[in-house]
């Protein structure tokens, strides 16, 4: 995606790529200076119109702005890596609810082609401890066991690599000059697979209000477009990552009757087709 997004750049006339520049500096827009002003490690300066802090969860646009983004430490740590299986995955994804966490074992191309996998394992800060302590060998057994040898033998495991699992939401999605999207706005739990979808429906909205701005002959940054942009998109956002939460603590949960109310709501959800599509689009982002 990223290599297709620089091609698509490097064939628009009206833009400048700078890659390996880090963020030093920002300065929001005051009486003298009407514009956003980025001061880079480099040494250069950029003023802008508008800046779009897409940077991901550790994002120094927000942090800049001095924008809160309260965290929610879950206990758990979300190990990834890429394996190839002995069964051919057939371009689908595959998600295991185990009692540490959720295992998603998603379809790649390579580098085996359809046997390549890359895996999302949530699990539990002691047992992401103990998953990281084996070698390949043994990682290879308990995920084999894991995923129920949906895809037959684990025969191969790159480097693994694991980071917290800690939610946030920014206390805000814009500032003078600023809108925030993606993870540099939200992060979400991975079980759902929902970060995505919430980044590219940022993107959408942003991109209608813009060019709504630019119709009506109105500035970029524009404070009524900003706003208009936070309103659309921060209370979808919470009620997806509560949802989320929600989600989390159901499928820990191991008391018999939740169970057994959890799999009585998972099998009425799915025998109603027109709940269950309408579910789908609004993960999707497409109502």
């Amino acid at each position: 995606i990223v290599a297709a997004l620089l091609a698509q750049l490097d064939e628009a006339k009206n833009v400048s790529v700078c890659c390996g520049e880090t963020l030093e500096r920002l300065e929001l827009p005051d009486a003298n200076v009407p514009s956003v002003r980025l001061w880079l490690a480099s040494g250069a300066c950029v003023d802008a119109d508008l800046v779009v802090g897409a940077d991901g969860a550790r994002s120094l646009v927000r942090e800049r702005c001095a924008i809160a983004a309260p965290e929610r430490d879950t206990g758990q740590r979300a190990i990834v890596a890429t394996v190839t299986t002995a069964i051919a995955h057939g371009r689908t994804a595959r998600q295991c609810f185990l009692r540490s966490g959720p295992l998603a074992l998603l379809p790649l191309t390579q580098p085996a082609g359809e046997r390549s996998c890359s895996i999302v394992w949530s699990a539990d800060e002691s047992v992401a401890a103990e998953l990281l302590a084996l070698d390949d060998i043994a990682f290879a057994r308990r995920l084999e066991c894991a995923s129920e040898h949906v895809l037959g033998d684990v025969e191969a495991v790159s480097r693994r690599l694991a980071f917290p699992l800690r939610p946030l939401h920014a206390a805000s999605y814009v500032a003078p000059g600023v809108a925030l999207i993606g993870d540099a706005a939200h992060v979400i739990h991975p079980l759902a697979g929902q970060g995505i979808n919430l980044g590219l429906a940022d993107v959408r909205v942003l991109v209608e209000e813009l060019l709504g701005a630019r119709s009506r002959g109105l500035a970029l940054a524009d404070a009524g477009l900003l706003a208009r942009y936070q309103r659309r998109r921060r209370g979808d956002n919470a009620l997806m990552l509560e949802a989320m939460e929600v989600l989390r603590r159901l499928y820990a949960d191991r008391r018999p009757a939740v169970r057994l109310l959890r799999s009585l709501g998972v099998a009425a959800v799915d025998a109603a087709a027109p709940l269950k599509r309408l579910l789908m689009r609004r993960a999707a982002g497409l109502d």
